[in-house]
């Protein structure tokens, strides 16, 4: 059953709400506010992340919706939001919907759902829109994420889990090879298992268009163009094929299609390859041999590589290459993908995709209809069959679809040609939102449902490697906010369904494995106190005294024949190449310190310090070509619209190519310039790469002053301090060493915008002929109220440390690049203003 709320301060073990690491932390609550800290769990191991760190910062955040709200005047979207009681806006709601099917049919009304959801709560709203709504049309904001990878594996394998292995197995790589994965900005704590395998002597190639952090740390930089990934993975498969490297004995056992793969990669010798991609011939070289000679070598992609109108092609032709040299189902090595949503792999198993039913069946497939018919008590002939995937749902409003129903995403950022969206959103006959915020979505709803957050609720989520785990409500929503599960419940009551729904979440996820058992994503064998007891468990997991599956492919792929499939593709130019009027290719991507499409992240106080506002990325060159200095405002355009950005000008990034991240909305919305052309298998649309043109709108002091993005994130502004001892110790000597920064000091804080030296002996300057690499941050915070320590290189900021309340913190840092001869290393503060304490600070060098 579900647990019941605290009535009194204690510590609940639960997991943060953003990426698919899913770290496990511990919180306390009772009185809020709410604190929590990092717990020792297999994907974070005692890590986290700015993110993670200031989440409790939303649960009481003054813009928590706490009551339902509809329009003053009904129907006019014009008009003032009102408060009003849940048996009004359930009322609204039900009015709607049957008034929109019973003048334009079943499928007028469509969900649009998010991989926020629980399984419990996905597995419920594809059930909602199938039995209760009698709908076709209902998909979610993964189909944005993880289906083109979904769609490449399911080819290959027969099977679709993001990483058939656990994330612990990277520590043992000799050679990782990352396509289009920045973890070291979206998810930092991953990076600590990348950094294990380095300290063993392993070896990290990284193909992005961009120097990240992450391209940093790797032994070689492969700066593809975005849209030329395919033909990259071809040109390292003809190498290894050329070059005998090619394991045949895997090949013949385990696989079938070799034949048609390797005639068709025979295209794609060195130099053409390095003509499409800008990708040296040395670099592919080094790079195939280095996968080829590994004893464990594992290749992962992610958004970067999938997001493209070729992204299921592009996704299969790095499963090519792992099959042809041995990798895939061998302990130690294989190829996976890198899941971004909280929920992105539970949510896309148990139904709210467009052509799925629970347990990845498919729901075209009788078998599988009479299946899950039967645990729901309908007739199969009742299911609706295949709708619209995501973008053609919301490119169906107005018209064919005209009440719309959406939890847990905010489409009005999220979505490619999102003026387009808006202009569809505008034109439903009725839309309504359940969110804990006024997203911008919401924000055009004629009624918004107030939800309850993450640690408001119970249930279960599937992470990146396919281990199920447990959200644990911790505390009480505020006002009258309610659980996604209440909310489809009352409302399947009032259209006629209720005996089908529980609001009860471990009852749902015994239905959800009743609904799954047999399918690819079997739950059967999975309940909540297994997963209590385990620290999660691996599906598939068919019966109760069955292990759970953390390593996938073993003895066979779940293929009629227990094969994998070699598939021949090809590459092809995007659907948009620059021209004289939009010359560069815009790639659009994430920021460490905000989160999707930012509804919770942008409201966030200590993550709006790190990143404020949108920065675009331009090369030097291509900014002098357009009288370009870093901070002028800077607009974008490309054939569906424009945003403006602030600057930031760098050689990380090539001089054809600008970046933009997609958090934001209105004027800055790098999702009203992306291309909606979709995959077409995944129909995942091509977000990674279209044209673009770049001119100069303003300089620094036409905006609003505000702090820089990361890495360089928040203004340093020189904070005269009085020199502060020490009040304890760590070692005889205070004053820094040639390898180390370390002490205990007093904390007087001065404001969160105004860090500052933690002390002036904290200082270390890199001799001259020599270099350094900085190795580890331990930091701890004894204040309640969470601080920043700030590496700072040459006055300027190049990594942030979130210690949160009464916490502490320990960072792997071989993240950050080379510091050569001459480089000064101090490290800063920020603190709220007023706050005294003690801040223990221990920074790691050595001399290289």
């Amino acid at each position: 059953m579900s647990t019941p709320a605290p009535s009194r301060t204690r510590t609940t073990q639960t997991h943060c709400p953003y990426c698919s690491l899913q770290c496990g932390v511990t919180m306390t609550a009772g009185d809020r506010p709410a604190t929590l800290v990092p717990a020792d769990f297999p994907t974070n191991r005692g890590g986290l992340c700015s993110k993670g760190w200031s989440a409790p910062e939303l649960l009481d955040h003054p813009e928590r919706l706490t009551r339902p709200l509809v329009r003053a005047t009904p129907g006019d979207r014009t008009s003032p939001f009102v408060e009003t009681t849940w048996d009004r806006a359930l009322d609204v709601v039900v009015t709607a919907i049957r008034g929109t099917q019973a003048a334009h049919g079943r499928d007028a009304v469509g969900c649009f759902g998010g991989g926020g959801l629980t399984n419990e709560q996905a597995y419920q709203f594809g059930k909602f829109a199938r039995v209760a709504l009698r709908t076709s049309q209902i998909d979610y904001n993964g189909r944005f994420c993880m289906s083109s990878a979904a769609g490449a594996a399911n080819r290959a394998f027969g099977l679709d889990r993001g990483m058939p292995f656990p994330l612990a197995d990277l520590a043992d790589a000799d050679v990782l090879l990352l396509v289009g994965s920045n973890p070291a900005d979206t998810m930092p704590p991953a990076m600590q298992h990348l950094d294990a395998s380095r300290e063993k002597g392993g070896r990290l190639f990284v193909v992005d268009p961009r120097r990240t952090a992450t391209a940093r740390a790797a032994e070689v930089h492969l700066q593809a163009l975005p849209g030329t990934d395919l033909a990259l993975a071809n040109g390292l498969l003809h190498i290894a094929i050329a070059e005998g490297l090619v394991d045949e004995q895997y090949v013949a056992a385990r696989t079938t299609g070799w034949d048609a793969v390797r005639a068709g990669v025979q295209a794609y010798w060195p130099d053409r390859v390095e003509r499409l991609t800008g990708v040296p011939v040395a670099q592919q070289r080094r790079t195939v041999l280095a996968l080829a000679g590994a004893q464990n070598a594992i290749v992962l992609t992610a958004r970067g590589a999938e997001q493209h109108r070729n992204g299921t092609d592009t996704a299969q032709a790095w499963i090519n290459l792992a099959l042809a040299l041995g990798l895939v189902g061998r302990p130690g090595s294989g190829w996976g993908t890198v899941t971004g949503q909280g929920n992105g792999q539970g949510g896309r198993e148990h139904g709210q995709k467009a052509d799925q039913l629970p347990g990845y069946r498919m729901l075209a497939d009788p078998a599988a209809r009479a299946h899950v018919a039967a645990v729901w008590g309908v007739d199969p002939a009742d299911l609706p069959q295949p709708g619209r995937s995501a973008f053609e749902l919301l490119d169906a409003l107005g018209r064919e679809v005209r009440t719309l129903l959406v939890l847990a995403s905010n489409v009005a950022v999220s979505a490619p040609d999102a003026r387009r969206v808006l202009r569809r959103l505008g034109e439903l006959d009725f839309l309504a939102v359940s969110d804990f915020f006024l997203s911008e979505t919401a924000e055009l709803a004629d009624v918004v449902l107030p939800s309850a957050m993450w640690a408001e609720e119970d249930g279960t989520m599937t992470n990146l490697e396919g281990r199920v785990i447990r959200r644990r409500r911790a505390l009480d929503p505020p006002g009258e906010a309610r659980d996604d599960l209440t909310l489809l419940a009352d409302l399947a009551r009032r259209l006629g369904s209720g005996a089908h729904f529980s609001a009860d979440p471990e009852t749902v996820f015994a239905e959800l494995g009743r609904a799954s058992a047999g399918g690819r994503a079997d739950y059967a064998g999975i309940t909540w106190a297994r997963v209590d007891a385990e620290q999660g468990v691996f599906w598939p997991c068919p019966t109760p005294d069955h292990p759970g599956t953390p390593r996938l492919f073993l003895d066979r792929f779940p293929t009629p024949d227990g094969r994998a499939r070699f598939l021949p593709v090809e590459h092809t130019d995007p659907h948009e190449t620059p021209d004289r009027e939009h010359p560069y290719v815009l790639t659009t991507g994430r920021v460490m310190a905000q989160y999707q499409s930012g509804t919770q992240s942008r409201r966030s106080r200590s993550l709006a310090l790190v990143a404020p506002a949108p920065r675009a990325e331009l090369h030097p060159d291509l900014a002098a070509r357009h009288g370009i200095a870093h901070d002028d405002v800077v607009e974008l355009t490309t054939r569906r619209g424009k945003a403006r950005f602030t600057a930031t000008v760098t050689d990380a990034i090539r001089p054809d190519v600008v970046f933009a991240p997609f958090h934001w909305g209105g004027g800055s919305s790098a999702n009203a310039l992306t291309d909606p052309a979709l995959d077409p298998v995944s129909r995942m649309p091509a977000f990674k790469t279209c044209a673009v043109a770049v001119a100069r709108v303003g300089g620094p002091a036409e905006q609003v002053p505000a702090p820089t993005s990361q890495p360089a994130a928040l203004v340093l502004e020189t904070v005269p301090r009085t020199p502060l001892t020490p009040t304890r110790r760590r070692t005889a000597a205070v004053k820094s060493t040639p390898r180390f920064l370390q002490g205990v000091f007093p904390l007087i804080g001065q404001g969160l915008t105004k860090p500052g030296p933690v002390d002036p002996a904290l200082t270390y300057t890199v001799p001259a002929g020599a270099s350094a690499q900085a190795l580890y941050f331990r930091g701890g915070n004894s204040t309640a109220e969470l601080v920043y320590v700030l590496l700072v290189r040459d006055g300027e900021p190049v990594r942030w440390f979130p210690i949160g309340a009464k916490g502490d913190v320990h960072v792997p840092l071989r993240v950050v690049e080379d510091l050569p001869g001459g480089s000064v290393v101090t490290l800063h503060v920020a603190a709220p203003d007023g706050v005294t304490g003690e801040l223990v600070v221990d920074l790691g060098l050595v001399e290289v």
